[in-house]
């Protein structure tokens, strides 16, 4: 994920950024803000709930999610600043409340619900441009790795995006995760119509492996390091002028030692 915005003060070194849930108006309108900055701006998207007069990309969701934060206290607060990672989380027992789950638009979860056991879904992650490729997003997983054990989450889903609609040239990145990465049949989602189209876009030995690698995005890298499938099929979400992938992540197949690195009890 890629965010935009106007000149900012360079990161200092991670142990001064914080991670927390967005208790506070001020966190969620700063996380608000960021993906405003991130989805809309510099992706393209836009939404029914999107405020481009004030700058905050929000929907119908937002009031049933869990919003993590990734805060530098160094950041203007009153301007909305601070929050420079973010992350939007619902664990499975508040699914029925919130009318489901926000990606039961684009796949077929039921494989998921079918196993019983507890599902927490993932959205919405962003990260401030000059937050990137550092310990930015290490923050943010361990962050989401305290809250997985708070919660007991054992499965983690969610959809992840290209920047674009333009299937055919994502066509190496998206055969390669769909010949390497798919979930296994108990675990396997389905792209919904009629936005779905096949990831199955040519045999492996056609795929361009150093040309997917390069547009795999960090995120989905991250997901599929910690074990993480894919779904069956892209859906393409014109609106946000994406095409999105589903991640399903077991945390039992998460081995200790990269949980300990992820967590933070790593030396």
């Amino acid at each position: 994920m890629h965010a935009r915005s106007g000149p900012s003060p360079a990161p200092r070194p991670g142990p001064e950024l914080e991670v927390r849930r967005a208790v506070r108006e001020a966190d969620l309108l700063g996380a608000q803000r960021l993906r405003y900055e991130v989805f809309v701006a510099e992706l393209g998207g836009d939404g029914p709930l999107v405020d481009h007069a004030h700058r905050f990309e929000r929907d119908l969701y937002d009031p049933h999610y869990d919003h993590l934060v990734l805060v530098d206290p160094a950041r203007d607060e009153a301007r909305l600043d601070h929050v420079v990672g973010a992350y939007r989380l619902m664990p499975g027992a508040r699914a029925a409340a919130a009318g489901g789950f926000y990606c039961a638009d684009e796949y077929d979860l039921s494989p998921l619900e079918a196993t019983g056991r507890r599902l927490l879904e993932l959205g919405r992650s962003c990260i401030h441009p000059a937050y990137r490729g550092g310990l930015g997003l290490l923050h943010l997983w361990r962050g989401l790795a305290a809250y997985v054990s708070e919660e007991g989450a054992e499965i983690l889903f969610g959809v992840a995006s290209f920047h674009g609609t333009d299937v055919d040239a994502l066509a190496h990145p998206l055969a390669f995760l769909h010949h390497k990465h798919l979930a296994p049949e108990p675990l396997r989602v389905t792209a919904r119509p009629p936005e779905a189209v096949t990831m199955d876009l040519m045999p492996y030995d056609q795929v361009d492996r150093r040309a997917a690698a390069r547009a795999i995005p960090a995120l989905i890298k991250s997901y599929l390091r910690l074990g993480g499938y894919v779904g069956q099929g892209a859906w393409v979400d014109r609106p946000f002028n994406t095409t999105d992938i589903c991640l399903v992540m077991d945390v039992s197949r998460i081995d200790e030692r990269t949980r300990a690195l992820y967590d933070g009890t790593a030396g």
